[in-house]
């Protein structure tokens, strides 16, 4: 699978090609399943549009992350039914994953993608573990007839790799039998307020090797309040990005999605703070 570079690049690009990159970014703008706000198919291209306000060089890192290269490819094609959705984004990722040993950012788009993403890697690294940040458990089944729901994104890897949540204060009555019970540690955020000893628990549960699915609504909404399905409580920026700092330099992180930005009207904040987000992850990684 051959793919393209995108007209408007993720921060700057300067002529890197995927082969040469140390970051891939492929959009995903699919949205079906959301049942509240809409507007996540608008995401991954307000994230990049806004990612050129993000300074180049990074106040935290002290370098300029963009010279690694970046590389962001055309946004997967989601017109497709929801049967045969799903099938081809998998096999986009295989592809990308055959094509390059950059590590790939994908923007979404719902959180059900996340369904396809990880397949691919679940096949490539026998010991990995799935860093789920999110208000919501995401574990049912399936939700309003379809198992293709953005409120089903972490099932299926929960049947067979350790998916370990943080953030989570949102719990359906049908899927509460699957947190803190067989692969899924949840930490519920009311209960994991000492962000020191939660970093501890969460580095703990985590395998060496991690692929990290991050839902916007984790954070406060005071931080990204465009998502479809807010709750209030969240992580705040600081310490959000502790956590993943410690992630990134004790585990081998080999992907990452950031998913569910919905675009409001008259605001740019939440697709500039993910597209800040997005960049200071690829620093972390560097």
């Amino acid at each position: 699978m051959k793919f393209k570079p995108a007209k408007k690049q993720f921060m700057r690009n300067d002529g890197v090609t995927l082969q040469s990159a140390a970051f891939a970014v492929l959009p995903v703008p699919y949205e079906r399943t959301v049942s509240y706000g809409k507007g996540t198919r608008r995401g991954p291209a307000a994230i990049i549009e806004a990612s050129p306000q993000v300074e180049l060089w990074d106040e935290e890192i002290k370098a300029e992350t963009w010279k690694r290269g970046i590389f962001t490819a055309q946004a997967v094609d989601c017109s497709l039914p929801e049967a045969k959705f799903f099938p081809h984004l998998e096999s986009a990722v295989e592809g990308l994953l055959s094509s390059t040993r950059a590590i790939p950012f994908f923007l979404g788009g719902e959180h059900s993608v996340t369904q396809a993403l990880l397949p691919p890697f679940i096949r490539r690294h026998k010991d990995l573990s799935i860093l789920h940040f999110d208000a919501h458990a995401d574990l049912r089944v399936e939700f309003r007839g379809s198992r293709h729901s953005h409120a089903c994104a972490v099932y299926p890897a929960s049947r067979s790799n350790k998916v370990v949540q943080v953030g989570i204060r949102s719990v359906g009555h049908d899927e509460r039998q699957f947190h803190n019970a067989g692969n899924v540690r949840t930490f519920l955020m009311h209960e994991n307020l000492d962000f020191k000893k939660l970093e501890r628990d969460v580095l703990r549960e985590l395998s060496g090797t991690v692929y990290m699915t991050l839902d916007s609504d984790g954070f406060d909404p005071s931080v990204i309040p465009g998502t479809g399905t807010p709750q209030p409580g969240g992580f705040q920026w600081y310490d959000a990005l502790r956590l993943f700092k410690a992630v990134c330099a004790k585990k081998r992180v080999v992907g990452v999605d950031l998913v569910e930005v919905s675009p409001v009207k008259g605001s740019n904040i939440s697709e500039l703070t993910a597209a800040k987000l997005v960049y200071r992850l690829m620093g972390y990684l560097s």
